[in-house]
């Protein structure tokens, strides 16, 4: 089976099943960008007992029920802490937030390419996944799974440097 084409004819469905789910796109695009990912991991043991569509969208389902899950607990967490006002940001919590950027900065700096420019196009310079696809005479397609490898690499090196 050719990923790409199914990225192309499924997208849109995948998509939308889970944009009616969380009613959120940022939340829609990146459970869907998970599913093609994780169903590139896993073509090889697409048995074919269900359409490819069907298969897509369990995997988008399940995506989306351990998002909402987790989403959940945060917020009994949040609720459960009270909030009076809004807080300045401490000096220390600014430190911290500039190294962890600095970490972010040196993974990004290592990664080949194309993935460092994909993520830096699309993070810093906030082009869509068309106009990247364009950039390097590609699909959007190629660009979403590009930006989605670089994303999981980076946050692989955060979890490792944290568990030393």
């Amino acid at each position: 089976m050719d990923l790409e084409r199914i990225y192309r004819e499924y997208f849109t469905i995948v998509y939308c099943y889970i944009l009616s789910l969380s009613k959120d796109a940022t939340v829609a695009e990146d459970i869907t960008q998970e599913t093609f990912f994780r169903a590139m991991k896993k073509l090889d043991e697409f048995r074919g007992d269900s359409s490819v569509e069907t298969w897509l969208i369990q995997i988008a389902k399940r995506l989306y029920y351990n998002y909402a899950d987790k989403s959940s607990r945060r917020k009994q967490i949040d609720e459960a802490q009270p909030d009076v006002r809004p807080r300045q940001e401490s000096i220390e919590d600014g430190f911290i937030r500039k190294e962890y950027s600095k970490r972010i900065n040196r993974i990004l700096h290592d990664l080949n390419e194309p993935y460092k420019e994909v993520f830096m196009l699309r993070v810093y310079g906030e082009l869509s996944f068309k106009e990247i696809g364009e950039l390097f005479m590609k699909s959007d397609a190629w660009a979403r799974v590009t930006f989605h490898r670089a994303r999981n690499m980076i946050r692989e090196v955060l979890e490792n440097e944290d568990k030393l």
